[in-house]
């Protein structure tokens, strides 16, 4: 006797196939417009992934003010321009090439030098916001 939701039999109650690795994005094609934006030029936005990345812009002397993340950990690539980045124990030179670790609960601030500066981050995705219903006594 067979299951009528047998997964070898059914397709619809088959899981979804995994994603395939594959190339999301030019960091350097995004950079060379002659005019940027500021903020997100790009997003990871694949369904099902377990990461959040980011390819943030600053103009010259733009800054990011001084906030603290609680719960991820963060790290910044900067792949353009230069800027600082400000802890609550140090101001550091961000030039390209540079790798920062922002731990979760670190206090800090950016700000972009006189050519504006770039940079990508990565950190663990956020769980969505959930609705709940509350349980009745």
């Amino acid at each position: 006797m067979t299951d009528a939701h047998d997964a070898r039999t059914d397709p619809a109650a088959a899981p979804a196939p995994a994603p395939a690795p594959r190339l999301l994005c030019d960091i350097d094609t995004l950079l060379a417009r002659d005019s940027l934006p500021t903020g997100a030029l790009w997003r990871l936005a694949e369904p099902g992934r377990q990461l959040d990345a980011n390819l943030i812009h600053l103009r010259p002397d733009e800054h990011i003010a001084t906030h603290t993340e609680p719960d991820l950990d963060v790290l910044v690539l900067v792949v353009a321009g230069h800027g600082t980045l400000s802890t609550a124990h140090d101001t550091e030179p961000l030039t390209r090439g540079g790798v920062v670790w922002l731990p979760h609960g670190s206090s800090r601030s950016l700000t972009a030098g006189r050519d504006g500066m770039s940079y990508f981050t990565v950190h663990r995705r956020r769980p969505g916001m959930q609705i709940r219903r509350r349980s009745t006594p």
